[in-house]
């Protein structure tokens, strides 16, 4: 009998999606003779039994188109708001994968997809993830499909700062994603020379941070790149109270100079990231400035790597299902790819290890890392 299989792309949109759709759809169509159903708007167009033919037609065209053609959500099938009211909507759920007569249901998504997938599967369905997000934070894959774009994007911002903090003599403070997990500021403030760079996993000392900055105005480099995670935090006490208040509003005059229009972020990012900058000015007496790059980060067309990496997955995940192979995590691992039992990913996050070689090496180069 043709197996049917079910797509759907969760959480937040991510460079290279379209192009895992495209190589699970590729395959299964053109070289295993399967059928592919794709559900709109994650969890809740399984619902709602909102569907997309994949076929030849529309998988065509689509490798370097960002976004998803499928569209996403973050609801949870678990606790979904319907009607005003918050409900457990997993039977539906359920009814509708019977309903396609589906073999498999395969998610496309970060953490928070994996866990949701993860709970259809106790439910008896069959179930196979893919791990999509630019924070790299995914547990058991060696990568995921969408951070080596972040990175490219990340990396080329910090690149263009250069020029305005050399010319100005201003610190500047470029805060990247990654709520937990410091990979995409690591990275880009590695690969973009950045001179301190400030993550999740290492909790910094704003004074050291300073320090580091007055040392390189005192061999003759007034300026200076600082990359911080939105998730970075400091050192408990090591916080510098500027102009005796922490919790000064900000004038709309001093938002409108040190801030990059054109990026939604919430109120306590922008705090945080402007809080830094103003406490960087009063211990070292350069002017600060702030870029928060947002949602830039992931948007756009994939990069080479991740439409490669996409392609990879894709493929293989189109290969386990011809084999029967359901309940697990299409990995990447090495140049290949590796089924993960999906009860080792769930509830897990990969973070920066303090002994990564990337830490290594950004000590080595004098990139201040907070500590």
């Amino acid at each position: 009998m043709t197996k049917r299989i079910g797509l759907l792309t969760a959480g937040g949109d991510s460079p290279g999606l379209n192009a895992v759709l495209r190589g699970i759809g590729k395959a299964a169509l053109e070289c295993f003779g399967m059928e592919v159903i794709g559900f709109r708007d994650g969890f809740r167009g399984l619902m709602e039994d909102r569907t997309m033919e994949l076929d030849e037609e529309t998988l065509s065209g689509i490798l370097t188109v960002g976004g998803t053609i499928l569209g996403t959500s973050r609801d949870k099938p678990h606790r979904m708001p319907v009607g005003g009211r918050v409900l457990d909507m997993t039977d539906q759920i359920v009814n509708n994968y019977q309903k396609h007569d589906l073999n498999v249901l395969v998610c496309l998504g970060g953490g928070g997809t994996q866990k949701n997938a993860y709970r259809l599967m106790q439910k008896g369905l069959n179930i196979m993830t893919l791990p999509k997000t630019i924070d790299n934070d995914v547990a058991m894959t060696d990568i995921s499909f969408g951070f080596d774009t972040a990175l490219t994007i990340a990396t080329e911002a910090i690149d263009r700062l250069h020029s305005t903090a050399h010319s100005h003599h201003r610190i500047i403070v470029v805060e990247t994603m990654g709520h937990k997990a410091g990979w995409l500021a690591l990275g880009a403030g590695l690969a973009g020379g950045a001179d301190v760079i400030l993550i999740p996993e290492i909790p910094y000392d704003v004074r050291k941070v300073s320090e580091a900055i007055l040392g390189r105005s005192r061999v003759g480099k007034p300026f200076s790149i600082v990359a911080v995670a939105e998730g970075a935090m400091p050192k408990s006490g090591t916080e510098v109270l500027s102009q005796g208040n922490k919790h000064r509003p900000l004038s709309k005059a001093a938002q409108k100079r040190s801030l990059d229009q054109g990026t939604e972020m919430g109120a306590m990012q922008v705090g945080h990231a402007m809080r830094l900058a103003r406490q960087l000015e009063t211990l070292t007496g350069l002017e600060s400035r702030v870029t928060i790059l947002g949602y830039l980060q992931r948007g756009g067309t994939p990069s080479a790597g991740d439409r490669l990496l996409a392609t990879r997955l894709g493929t293989a995940c189109a290969a386990l299902i011809r084999d029967g192979i359901y309940g697990v995590m299409v990995a990447a691992r090495g140049e290949g790819t590796e089924p993960v039992p999906l009860e080792e990913v769930v509830g897990k996050k990969k973070t920066v290890p303090r002994n990564h070689t990337w830490i290594q090496s950004a000590r080595l180069v004098g990139t201040a890392l907070g500590d």
